[in-house]
């Protein structure tokens, strides 16, 4: 299925006259509306391939219609979402769920929907077919060297693939680690998880980065290899320039402060990128803004403050991704919605007024701070996201188009009522 341009300027033609009133009614209180809209215009959230078709819990999966079923319709669907909102330019694959049969062939595909490539992923979380040694009792971090090596193998098999597909990163994610005392030496684990990285890190082109995950808890409950932020930042201080550390916003314990961890990374100049989603309890992977959008606005506070300090690039400085998963919603309806809530953080933390900010903080006044801060967050700053949308070309509702469009419909019509997506 395609979306020609002429069907999203119908839809615009309808929405039209109600943005406009929405859209100059809050320009006349911000100053530096078009400074916002140009920034927000080429922002962009990549889309990861495990996400486009429906999820699941540990206990089952729903399966959805319509659902892609290789690569090329899974590219399809990305380049769907990018018609309607202009903001999801890119896709990261997930190997070896989604392995390009003919990089040149996926690489004009995703073109052709002005798509590219961005972060691919490793998977040493779950046996694949036919391998020699089981992931069981861990991967890079495993007692067994001949199992840490199949693992180091599949990093730099992955590594090639992104090589061909024109990537620039690499993201290392692990469920090593242990369920019960005693299972494991803590600091032999660690070694041997750094110098199964030391050995991916040697394959990385000159001008990529390795993204460290994190994760406190789950698979295993007791001990995690890389289980917080500080043990991935030593892991990328150790390894080089190229490394740094991802953080999944899903992957804390409830309350963690992960505003704060973001600020000292990037002072640190360690933050790579994002895996955008929310939680209630756990890793709970819904979607983006839907649980606690405070605290998605209090990060992208914290990166608009540290990027502006180090004069880092908002669109292209750090990776934006969104890794979510569910059973209950059309999965393509989800990431539309995520991606709108990430932009709107961004555009509330794009309004705060340092200045004010600053001299709030310098004269230790609590009470101004903390309103600057919820001014920001409290302005509904969704017709600006949308006039972003709207001079990029896209729909000035993306669900909605989606839905008069009835775009599950006809890839259902398509594809059929039964299918699985690959990887899931």
């Amino acid at each position: 299925m395609l979306i020609e341009t002429n069907q999203i300027e119908q839809h615009n033609q309808g929405n039209l006259a109600t943005h406009q009133r929405n859209f100059n009614f809050i320009s006349e209180n911000i100053s530096n509306i078009e400074e916002i809209v140009e920034k927000l215009k080429v922002f962009q959230i990549a889309i990861p391939s495990w996400a486009l078709g429906t999820g699941g819990t540990r206990f089952g999966r729903f399966s959805g219609p319509g659902e892609p079923g290789t690569l090329e319709q899974k590219i399809d669907d990305v380049g769907l979402l990018h018609k309607l909102n202009q903001s999801s330019g890119a896709i990261s694959l997930h190997i070896p769920w989604d392995i390009p049969s003919d990089a040149e062939k996926i690489k004009a595909l995703a073109a052709s929907h002005g798509l590219g490539f961005d972060a691919v992923n490793s998977n040493t979380f779950q046996d694949q077919k036919g391998q020699e040694h089981s992931y069981k009792f861990g991967s890079l971090h495993h007692v067994d060297p001949k199992v840490r090596k199949q693992a180091v193998d599949h990093n730099i098999e992955v590594i090639k693939h992104g090589i061909a597909l024109g990537s620039k990163s690499l993201t290392v994610w692990l469920a090593d680690g242990s369920s019960f005392p005693g299972q494991l030496n803590f600091r032999e684990a660690f070694q041997n998880t750094l110098e199964s990285l030391k050995e991916i890190y040697k394959h990385l082109p000159s001008d990529w980065k390795m993204f460290v995950e994190y994760k406190g808890f789950e698979p295993n409950f007791y001990s995690m290899t890389i289980a917080d932020w500080g043990q991935s930042l030593l892991l990328a201080n150790k390894l080089g320039e190229k490394a740094y550390t991802l953080v999944d916003l899903g992957h804390h314990q409830p309350n963690v402060n992960i505003e704060q961890i973001v600020s000292l990374l990037l002072m640190e100049g360690k933050l790579g990128g994002f895996h955008f989603n929310d939680s209630k309890y756990a890793d709970d992977d819904l979607t983006a803004g839907a649980i606690k959008p405070y605290q998605l606005f209090l990060i992208f506070n914290e990166l608009v403050d540290g990027m502006d300090a180090k004069g880092i690039d908002h669109a292209t400085g750090l990776g934006w991704m969104i890794d979510a998963s569910h059973n209950l919603k059309d999965p393509l309806v989800d990431l539309l919605q995520s991606v709108e809530a990430i932009k709107i953080a961004y555009a509330q933390a794009l309004l705060v007024d340092r200045k004010a900010l600053k001299e709030a903080q310098q004269a230790n006044d609590v009470v101004k701070a903390q309103e600057i801060l919820q001014d920001a967050f409290r302005t509904d700053v969704r017709s600006i996201v949308a006039e972003s949308r709207l001079r990029a070309g896209a729909a000035l509702d993306p669900v909605q188009a989606f839905r008069d469009l009835k775009v599950r419909e006809k890839l259902t019509e398509e594809r059929g009522a039964v299918t699985i997506a690959t990887g899931l």
